[in-house]
């Protein structure tokens, strides 16, 4: 090499790594087997199937000696570009635009939302475990309001397969906290050394934090109040626009029949948070087991999921959705029909992305009350930014971003 280049150059010797999942002794081999070739630096491209895989790729990125880029390649690898300045990598790959590719953030991502420059050996690691996770509006939301409040640490989406063995890998301080989506956060509750009493009593987390002193994972569900309250803020104001009064001090919610789609984790929380305030429950699932279940659990009434379009509730009912129908890619499907939707008060879906979506597009165009799910994404996140940092949350500013960004 040094016939082909000048004393001024620099090279960068790469190399492909297959075969399952990288050991740290096999990938510290390999870079010594490569720094033989008198390289300045040392690129490896290593194909994951597991969020977990990349473990030790952060490990050897703390220790190597010699400048180290890492690239994962697909969806499961994308923080082994978004981490690695915290951990010591030399450089990091993003795309320029146009069609996404796995693995890889765009570089606009890059400098607006992560902006790695501020990164640092101290940063504190938070994401989102989920499984879709593309969709995840959470990075655009927590990143720049951690530097607004001027805390050290990054925001990032994990892609997470299996929920025990990522917290059983990433065990380190580090990794500070998580907010969890579908379809762990049932799951999640075995994962935590202590569990809030309404997480428990839901049987669902959707925020787990590492408390610094012992390294503890404890579980919250902001979800519950999340949700409840946007319904029944949404209540009050139109109550206010009609009559110039509010419904006082008991819940708008409180006598009403709360019609729920899903069981999963955000249903059990909307249940419960209903139940709670003195509605009467009724669920519809697909796995109608699971309805009946958690129907039992609240003292409601489970169907079977094909009903739900004959099923005719009572004056005043609420209709919430928790399922994921209607979520990007799928934004043209609906659990309802709208002319089925003629016959509730009111409609909340838990689905925010798109922000608008068909099912409350056509709950508005019969005339019902409206509420997007973006509401409760924001006050769950308020609400988890505390838990992450210790300090407040600057709700000003994170409510401004969705404006913008959503």
């Amino acid at each position: 090499m040094a016939e082909y280049f000048g004393s001024n150059s620099r090279i960068i010797v790469s190399n492909d790594v297959n075969g399952g999942k990288p050991s740290v002794e096999k990938l510290a081999d390999l870079i010594a087997c490569m720094q033989a070739t008198r390289a300045d630096v040392i690129k490896l491209d290593i194909c994951v199937d597991y969020i977990t895989d990349l473990a030790p790729i952060f490990t050897v990125l703390t220790h190597c000696q010699v400048p180290l880029i890492a690239m994962a390649v697909g969806s499961k690898g994308l923080i082994s570009q978004l981490l690695a300045p915290k951990f010591g990598g030399f450089l990091v790959y993003g795309s320029l635009g146009g069609k996404p590719v796995p693995g890889l953030p765009s570089l606009l991502s890059l400098r607006q939302i992560y902006r790695l420059e501020y990164m640092n050996a101290d940063t504190k690691v938070f994401g989102v475990i989920s499984n879709p996770v593309a969709h995840s509006k959470g990075p655009i939301l927590h990143n720049p309001a951690f530097r607004h409040m001027g805390y050290n640490g990054i925001y990032v989406p994990m892609l997470v397969d299996d929920i025990e063995e990522f917290f059983e890998t990433y065990s380190g301080s580090d990794f500070a906290g998580f907010s969890v989506g579908i379809p762990h956060k049932e799951a999640a509750v075995r994962c935590c050394d202590e569990v809030h009493p309404l997480a428990k009593s839901i049987g669902a987390v959707n925020t787990i934090v590492r408390r610094p002193m012992d390294g503890k994972l404890i579980g919250y569900n902001t979800d519950c109040e999340a949700s409840i309250s946007a319904i029944e803020d949404a209540l009050r104001e139109r109550e206010v626009s009609r009559n110039g009064t509010s419904h006082g001090t008991s819940s708008p919610i409180s006598g009403r029949s709360f019609v729920l789609i899903g069981a999963g984790g955000a249903g059990r929380a909307m249940a419960f948070g209903a139940k709670y305030k003195g509605a009467r429950i009724v669920i519809f699932n697909r796995n109608y087991e699971r309805a009946k279940a958690l129907a039992n659990a609240v003292s409601g009434e489970a169907f079977p999921y094909e009903t739900l379009e004959k099923f005719r509730p009572e004056t005043g009912a609420i209709l919430a959705n928790s399922s994921a129908v209607g979520m990007k890619p799928n934004s043209d499907q609906s659990p309802v029909s709208k002319e089925a939707l003629r016959a509730y008060d009111l409609v909340f879906d838990a689905v925010y992305t798109p922000r608008i979506t068909r099912l409350l597009k056509e709950a508005a165009e019969v005339g019902v009350t409206a509420v997007s799910g973006v509401e409760m994404f924001v006050r769950q996140a308020l609400c988890q930014f505390r838990l992450f940092t210790g300090g407040s949350a600057p709700e000003d500013f994170m409510r401004k971003l969705v404006i913008e960004q959503f």
